[in-house]
């Protein structure tokens, strides 16, 4: 029988996608894993599988064309089957939804000034590398005007509003142009860099801010050399220790990131030794012990009596502040607060740590705690639109890591699945690449609920403004010996206080203060998240 595959919303803003490539052609025989096509989302281009074996029957849309999420993608089933229903009960087809605003679109690149482009020449505009970015800032460019580039070089590292990232070269040939000062932004879309051969004037091109024409003797009438060059950084790679490339595609580095294994370790078995998804569900982790981390401080500020200094905003700052803002002033905040009994807590990471390659943290006990006090709570675990509250299928817990300019919130994706030793080694990688402004747009993406923690600089207590669209957010101070009262009886005691700041539009106080109740037997029992 066959299967309709549909444009996959492969992130969370994603509305629409466009096939960049296909890679397998109608009739072609398809396995299981096998990649179909590069698709563009609006944060990345993803090579997306078959989950099905069997012949490509139809291809739903052209290259090129953007297409809205949940429409006919591609059709696989057995060769000579008939699938005329399934094409007419699905989607539109691509020709008639798509013939009209192809016309209006070259009758506006008709009208619009553009240059012509030499096809031996590459024009490479600012990423758009995660959901929020509207401009990036080149930190630092690793190639220069004149120097050779190959396919696969680093041309830049760019900072985005959340991370900075290293940009790749998909071309080969000589850096013609840089487009981006160093440390000064630019918005998203504007020229990055163009490549070409030696010698090619791309003044012109430069002059019209990017916006070309491929030659006139290589343009047909399905205008597919009209396609705007799209540049995206690699989401299929990842590197060892070493700096040796691993390769795998994007359903397997999900899986691989879900279960804690890292890809350098997995040996591929599709084209070229790619690691695909039956590669990581087959594979045997080996314990290793997990990296140290340390709280991030920043460097103390030179004051000089009399004299002002003026610090520019960063991306980050910008969009903190911007966020916070809206969240604090949309959000109806309140705060539920409670103190904790930590004895019990203490002598239980005591014991765990006592196994070897364990290190668990508090921090690690409060976020497994959170993930499986939401689980018995789904209306914490929510989000607020107009229209509708979104109780959430999956536990994702963002927790907060202070980094130099600022706070990054990276997400453990299903926390309430992930043990320990899990949950504080994907912690602990995290906020060293959160330091090191290492992260990936997709790993700071989904959470449903946020943990921050300023113990560890001795703030008994404090509150947080919430991480929207979450509706909650924990903060968690630090652990203070003092005397407390047991059986009547005063006596030296551990306790800890947490902060929940509840938005009243889907949590009321009733709500918040179950799931606090929750949550406290579970960190002062710990023993109980294991039963």
């Amino acid at each position: 029988m066959a299967e309709i595959i549909t444009m996959p919303r492969l992130s969370d803003t994603m509305e629409e996608g466009t096939v960049v490539k296909w890679h397998k052609n109608v009739g072609d025989s398809i396995a299981e894993g096998d990649v179909l096509a590069d698709i563009e989302t609006d944060k990345a281009i993803q090579e997306f599988e078959s989950e099905y074996d069997g012949v490509l029957l139809y291809q739903g849309m052209e290259e090129g064309n953007p297409t809205k999420v949940d429409t006919v993608l591609a059709i696989i089933g057995q060769a000579g089957e008939d699938i005329s229903a399934l094409i007419s009960g699905g989607a539109p087809s691509a020709e008639s939804a798509k013939e009209e605003p192809k016309t209006e679109q070259v009758e506006a690149k008709a009208s619009a000034p553009v240059a012509e482009i030499p096809a031996n020449v590459h024009v490479i505009t600012m990423p758009r590398l995660s959901d929020t970015m509207e401009e990036g800032t080149v930190v630092v460019w690793h190639k220069n005007v004149g120097d050779a580039i190959a396919e696969g070089d680093l041309l830049s590292d760019i900072e985005t509003d959340k991370a900075v990232q290293e940009f790749e070269s998909e071309y080969d040939g000589v850096l013609l142009y840089q487009g981006a000062k160093v440390n000064e932004p630019a918005p998203v879309d504007t020229i990055l860099a163009i490549i070409g051969e030696a010698g090619t004037d791309v003044s012109a091109i430069v002059a019209n801010g990017g916006q070309v024409a491929a030659p006139a003797e290589t343009k047909t009438e399905t205008q597919e050399d009209e396609k705007p060059v799209v540049v995206e950084l690699d989401v299929n790679h990842q590197s060892t220790n070493t700096g040796e490339r691993v390769f795998a595609s994007p359903l397997a580095k999900s899986i691989a990131k879900d279960k804690g294994i890292n890809l350098a370790d997995v040996k591929g078995s599709g084209d070229q030794g790619r690691i695909i998804k039956k590669d990581v569900e087959n594979f045997q982790p080996v314990t290793a012990a997990a990296p140290k981390a340390t709280a991030a401080v920043s460097a103390p500020q030179t004051f000089v009596s009399g004299e002002d200094t003026v610090i520019p905003n960063s991306q980050m700052r910008k969009v903190i502040a911007k966020r916070l803002a809206e969240s604090k002033y949309s959000a109806p905040h309140y705060y539920l607060n409670i103190e904790l009994d930590m004895d019990n807590a203490i002598a239980a990471r005591k014991q765990m740590n006592a196994v070897p390659n364990t290190k668990v943290s508090f921090n690690d006990i409060v976020v497994k705690a959170c993930a499986m006090a939401l689980r018995k709570h789904p209306a914490v675990n929510a989000s607020w639109t107009n229209e509708n509250i979104t109780q959430h299928g999956d536990v994702n817990i963002g927790v907060a890591v202070a980094v130099e300019d600022g706070l990054l919130v990276p997400v453990v994706k299903n926390t309430d699945q992930k043990n320990f030793a899990q949950i504080s080694a994907e912690i602990k990688d995290y906020a060293g690449r959160a330091r090191e402004r290492k992260l990936n747009a997709n790993e700071m993406e989904k959470s449903t609920f946020s943990v921050s923690n300023l113990g560890m600089f001795g703030i008994e207590s404090f509150t947080s403004i919430i991480n929207q669209p979450n509706s909650c957010i924990l903060s968690v101070g630090a652990i203070i010996e003092k005397p407390v009262v047991k059986d009547g009886q005063i006596v030296v005691g551990n306790t800890m206080k947490l902060c929940l700041a509840c938005d009243h539009r889907t949590v009321d106080g009733a709500t918040g203060a179950q799931f606090l109740q929750t949550l406290k037997m579970f960190i002062e029992n710990p023993v109980t998240m294991l039963i």
